[in-house]
């Protein structure tokens, strides 16, 4: 697929030393700080993309990459892990929250309030049933899939439209439309009719069969440099990042994520931002 930005940059080693950024940029652009932004979201209901600049691809310095932390299916298990790997990294991500999760039980209803409160957290929607995880007869719908989305944004009391499909890789933004599984496409196609801009990923962290986070952070780490260096993410410099908040249970899990991010942040060679800042999103869908 082409791509978006041409802004790649020429000298495919640019693994190795980066120019530090100067402490306006970071301040800026950098979500793994604390200063009176964050101080002033913390004071919301919880974050939205009104309160994030927006800042597209020229305002990456050229020697950074964004990363897009991004986690599916909370509330659920392991939620009260990620956010507390969040605040020890002080870096943000986005919740795509499926919506009868949010009810399904007192722990999950805390820590719905717990993700709202977050100024860390951004909040998206990831349907409200997840599909009943019978994807091939759910995405059979297009109508029902859009009213499905619309319960969750309702029931979440989501500001914006932004949405991850549950069980599939699909993206409908102005700049992108790609479909995983073609059945799906008049499903996505409905869904970017309605309003809502779909986000899928560039880099899972898969899970073992036990549910925990399969392989080591180095691996993901070297991931992350092989689809940079081999210009494979959707959009130039940007990554969306995808695990599941239930895989976070375990203690193994958990010191492997804390380490993923610690030594992204320690490279110097990433910035972390929500979602909604990924480039074009927040454009009005033709």
């Amino acid at each position: 697929m082409k791509k978006n930005f041409a802004g790649k940059a020429k000298n495919k080693t640019f693994l190795g030393m980066f120019a530090l950024m100067s402490a306006t940029s970071v301040l800026l652009n950098s979500c793994n700080f604390k200063n009176e932004v964050n101080e002033k979201v913390n004071s919301q209901e919880h974050p939205t993309a009104e309160m994030v600049p927006r800042i597209d691809d020229e305002n990456v310095d050229p020697d950074k990459r964004v990363i897009y932390l991004t986690f599916d299916d909370g509330p659920n298990q392991g939620t009260e892990n990620l956010l507390r790997i969040l605040n020890k990294r002080n870096v943000c991500a986005t919740a795509f929250l499926v919506g009868k999760h949010t009810y399904g039980s007192k722990r999950q209803k805390d820590d719905f309030q717990l993700l709202k409160q977050s100024p860390l957290v951004e909040l998206a929607n990831h349907s409200f049933s997840h599909a009943h995880n019978k994807y091939t007869d759910f995405y059979k719908n297009a109508e029902a899939v859009v009213h499905d989305f619309d319960v969750a944004k309702d029931s979440l009391k989501l500001s914006d439209k932004i949405a991850r499909t549950p069980g599939r890789n699909i993206w409908r933004l102005n700049n992108i439309n790609v479909t995983d599984i073609k059945s799906s496409t008049a499903a996505a196609n409905g869904l970017k009719n309605a309003g809502y801009k779909v986000i899928g990923w560039d880099l899972e962290w898969r899970p073992t069969h036990k549910m925990t986070l399969k392989g080591s952070h180095e691996a993901m780490l070297k991931k992350v440099d092989s689809i940079f260096l081999n210009d494979l993410e959707k959009t130039s410099r940007h990554l969306v990042f995808l695990t599941h908040d239930q895989y976070l249970r375990d203690t193994d899990s958990i010191n492997e994520l804390d380490l993923f991010i610690e030594k992204l942040q320690k490279s110097n060679k990433f910035v972390f931002r929500k979602i909604s800042q990924y480039p074009k999103i927040n454009e009005v869908l033709n």
